[in-house]
C-alpha cells in the first residue's frame, strides 16, 4: 500500500488511493469483527448447553461435548439448548 502511494505523483492521486484503501480496510475490519462476534455468541450458545445438561446431572459423553463446543450453527445451538431444559441425556 505504501508503495504504490509513494509512486503516485500527483496528490490528488494519492488521496484517492488512500482513501480507497482506507475503505477497504474499514470493511475488512468491519467482516472480520463481525464474524468474530458471531463465532463467541455460538461458543456462548454451546457453552450453555453444556453447563445446563452439567445443573441437570446429566453426563455428557466427550463425543457429544465435541460436537456442541465445534457446532457454529446457531439454529441448530438454539434447538439443543431448548432440548437441554428436557432431555433425561445427551
Amino acid at each position: 500500500m505504501q508503495f504504490v502511494d509513494s509512486c503516485l505523483a500527483d496528490a490528488q492521486d494519492q488521496q484517492m488511493w488512500r482513501d480507497l484503501m482506507a475503505a477497504i480496510q474499514y470493511l475488512w475490519r468491519h467482516l472480520l469483527a463481525e464474524q468474530d462476534r458471531e463465532e463467541g455468541l455460538a461458543q456462548e450458545r454451546a457453552e450453555s448447553v453444556l453447563l445446563n445438561l452439567q445443573w441437570r446431572r446429566i453426563d455428557v459423553p466427550d463425543a457429544v461435548r465435541e460436537r456442541v463446543l465445534s457446532s457454529t450453527d446457531m439454529d441448530e445451538l438454539g434447538t439443543w439448548l431448548e432440548r437441554s431444559y428436557q432431555v433425561s441425556d445427551a
